[in-house]
């Protein structure tokens, strides 16, 4: 049974010495190109492909931050062909000035201006080690600044009112100077403000139960008093048709309209519509939306534009309503969109759909801060946040710091920000043999169709090119592959010829304003045949693969009816275990796995008990707004949502990574659990009694109140660097917030298992442990 107890003893430390070394050589791949495959060997064949369960797939950042890349101030060459750019990878013959294209193999010819390379003399795109790198485009950097649409539920009680104005005011007062700002509001009815009128404050009102089409709002908000409506069949924008005085009624620089805003603000009261007592709050949130969509098409089409919305309640009236106003009636749960008796929810998900649809033609970007106890509809937002790649943010109330902080991070310019770019257009190339089956994550289909176009379509697929309107220093996409070679010949087993080509082409406007090009190119050993299961496993990146394996459940999960995915996830470990394990045929007992191998398990096992699987516990909301930002993190905060890490403090010790069991539990310990979403201090009940008598405040306990403390900083640094904010919850062992902490523990010792150690804690659950998990998945895989 080696590999069960080096499973227990120390394979469930956060990480083992070994893995993590090998961690290393992949985040250090991703340290220079910002890329992490789950396959670094590749499957050469479609067959081996198939039985390495886990696809052939890379989570890219395309906008990574690297400190040392090279930014080149000029156009890049292109292939004639495949219109793939020049990279290290290209055959270059100096005497006929003549470079081959490594994805087609077109010759194409140097122009005049790179006449003096020479093997001395390489332009920076051939430079070996600048695998990645940027080109600036040598136009004028765009002259529309950001725009940001301000859209405010005003139907929340007066407190709440209060929070949020409050949060809002600081907010503009962050806004970049020359950056354009527009305030709409939104209850039973939608106000849409018209800040350019500066004498007194001017609103226009909109119906909230009618969607409003783009024409009959220019005409209500009288856009054609100037210049008369352009012809029928022209869509009306900046460039043709709108005259910049009636764009700036709704649209002003920050600088200029900031004391307007405020007083806005100040005067801003709740929404006046007497609610009856059997009767939910009238909200039009889709109408809302819709018109400031509408309006920004009409004024700023092709800008980086975000509409900011700030919902504090479930949408019940107009188009995209959730819910009916009659409380009688309650908001759907997991259990009503299993059984499909949910009335609302299609309909509101295919509103939407369009919505989302208009908002990546036009470029823009719909952000979404929902803020209250109930739920607001982020289930069926998601896909206008997901596809113009927006952030979301979900907390209890607009007074809670997950909101607050949150949105102060969208606009603080320190070294901590979130470096928002938009406009980006993401492009694929890669080598014949593989085709793409679609990306997982925050990008809209451009349905640019191609040879390089997979016949299975994941996600967003059935393109080689993706609008990403919005995208962040931390944005990462998941792309899944399909191998297409049916065979491959001895002879070819044998040549040199044996690498995949990968290029990423990401076209965006940077936060400066400019637009730039970023080129990732990669290469990738393909092996086959027999004998080749040592190097794919070799090149196996385990972290990659659990998160790739996350994010394909959860979209399973969203799209495939019936779908079981605790059988799905663990029929794939089965497999993957018997096709990679040391074992002899049905004798569980010899069974081993390569270090690079022996965590996946681990991975599995807490998937299978993450939010992200069981719903249970979790509105549809909250499920939809832990997928959304799983599908737009890296790897590295991926995986803690999957597998929280657990850090151990005592008077023993230094802080050390403790076992995600219960039996990490004592009562002279402090635990310090990072779930991503939640960082959780738990005092043993020692420790907790000691805090309750004060001895912290006294000089001669110097030594625990320093120990109180050091979880206390490690949990602020972790805080400072994360988007969203997460929640930060201190607890005792035994009170009731505890539920946090054990919620995420093995249950190695439950109420109806032996022998709990003394000052440790035991977990009510019938859910199986991971050495019986362990034990069960032995014995399966070597059958």
């Amino acid at each position: 049974m080696g590999w069960i107890e080096l499973g227990l003893s120390i394979g469930r430390l956060h990480y083992l010495h070994k893995e993590k070394r090998i961690m290393a050589e992949f985040m250090e791949l991703e340290g220079q190109d910002g890329v992490r495959m789950a396959w670094n060997v590749v499957p050469g064949t479609k067959e081996e492909a198939s039985n390495c369960v886990v696809p052939v797939s890379a989570i890219y950042t395309p906008i990574k931050p690297f400190p040392n890349m090279s930014v080149l101030p000029y156009a890049p060459l292109r292939c004639r062909n495949c219109r793939s750019v020049l990279n290290p990878f290209s055959i270059v013959d100096f005497a006929a000035k003549i470079w081959i294209c490594p994805f087609c193999f077109q010759r194409n010819h140097f122009p005049a201006h790179y006449a003096s390379i020479s093997d001395e003399n390489l332009p920076a795109e051939l430079f070996p080690q600048y695998t990645t790198i940027e080109y600036q485009s040598t136009g004028e950097a765009s002259s529309v600044p950001f725009v940001f649409m301000f859209v405010v539920d005003t139907n929340i009680i007066e407190e709440e009112m209060a929070f949020l104005k409050s949060a809002l005011s600081q907010s503009i007062s962050l806004l970049p100077d020359n950056s354009l700002v527009g305030l709409i509001t939104f209850g039973t009815l939608v106000h849409v403000h018209e800040l350019g009128f500066g004498t007194i404050p001017k609103t226009y009102v909109l119906k909230g139960s009618k969607d409003i089409s783009k024409d009959q709002l220019l005409e209500q908000m009288n856009f054609f008093l100037i210049k008369p409506k352009p012809p029928t069949g022209v869509v009306a924008g900046a460039r043709d048709g709108l005259s910049s005085e009636s764009i700036a009624r709704f649209l002003l620089p920050a600088s200029d309209c900031e004391f307007t805003l405020n007083s806005i603000l100040d005067e801003l009261q709740k929404d006046p519509w007497a609610i009856p007592a059997d009767q939910r709050a009238s909200r039009c949130t889709g109408t809302a939306l819709s018109v400031a969509a509408s309006l920004l098409g009409a004024c700023v089409p092709g800008s980086g534009a975000r509409i900011l919305s700030f919902v504090g309640g479930p949408s019940t009236e107009g188009p995209g309503a959730i819910v009916s106003k009659n409380l009688s009636e309650p908001i759907r749960s997991h259990k009503d969109l299993d059984k499909d008796s949910a009335p609302n929810y299609h309909k509101a998900v295919k509103f939407y759909e369009g919505l989302a649809k208009q908002l990546v033609i036009q470029g823009h970007v719909l952000d979404l801060f929902a803020c209250a106890l109930d739920q607001v509809g982020v289930a069926e937002l998601k896909v206008a946040v997901e596809r113009t790649g927006g952030l979301v943010v979900l907390a209890e109330s607009f007074g809670h710091s997950v909101f607050k902080d949150s949105l102060r991070r969208v606009f603080r310019l320190e070294d901590k920000e979130l470096g928002l770019s938009s406009n980006g257009i993401f492009e694929i190339n890669c080598s014949k043999d593989i085709k793409v089956q679609g990306i997982l994550g925050p990008c809209a289909s451009l349905e640019k169709k191609g040879p390089l176009c997979s016949d299975t379509i994941v996600g967003q697929g059935s393109t080689s090119a993706w609008k990403m309107c919005g995208l962040d220093q931390a944005t990462s996409i998941c792309l899944i592959f399909d191998i297409v070679k049916k065979e491959i010949p001895d002879a070819m087993l044998q040549s040199s010829n044996n690498q995949f080509y990968f290029q990423f082409l990401t076209y965006y406007q940077h936060s400066t304003g400019e637009m730039r090009l970023r080129v990732t190119s990669l290469s990738r050993r393909w092996v086959a045949g027999p004998g080749s299961i040592q190097d794919l496993i070799a090149g196996f990146d385990q972290e990659a693969a659990a998160v790739v394996m996350a994010r394909l459940v959860s979209f399973k999960m969203e799209t495939e009816a019936e779908f079981d995915p605790i059988r799905w996830l663990d029929k794939a470990l089965i497999h993957m275990c018997s096709r990679f394990g040391d074992y002899q045929k049905d004798s569980p007992s010899t069974f081993s796995l390569s270090p690079r191998l022996s965590i996946f398990p681990q991975f599995m096992f807490h998937l299978r008990r993450s939010q992200f699987v069981q719903v249970f516990n979790n509105s549809p909301d909250e499920t939809a707004y832990f997928r959304m930002i799983l599908n737009r993190e890296n790897v590295a905060n991926s995986v803690v949502m999957i597998q929280p890490s657990l850090i151990s403090y005592s008077f023993q010790s230094a802080p050390e990574p403790a076992l995600l069991d219960v039996a990490a539990i004592a009562a002279d310990r402090i635990l310090l659990l990072d779930s991503y979403f939640t960082i959780v201090i738990f005092h043993g009940s020692t420790i907790a009694q000691w805090r309750k008598a004060g001895y912290h405040n006294q000089p001669e306990h110097q030594a625990f109140a320093q120990l109180l403390q050091a979880p206390k900083d490690d949990a602020d640094a972790i805080i400072k660097e994360r988007f969203p904010v997460p929640r930060l919850v201190i607890c005792d062992q035994h009170g009731s917030q505890a539920r946090f902490l054990l919620a995420k523990l093995n249950p190695s010792a439950t109420y109806n298992s032996d022998g709990h150690h003394p000052g440790g804690d035991i977990i009510f659950t019938d859910d199986v442990s991971f050495e019986v998990f362990l034990d069960h998945l032995q014995r399966l895989a070597v059958q």
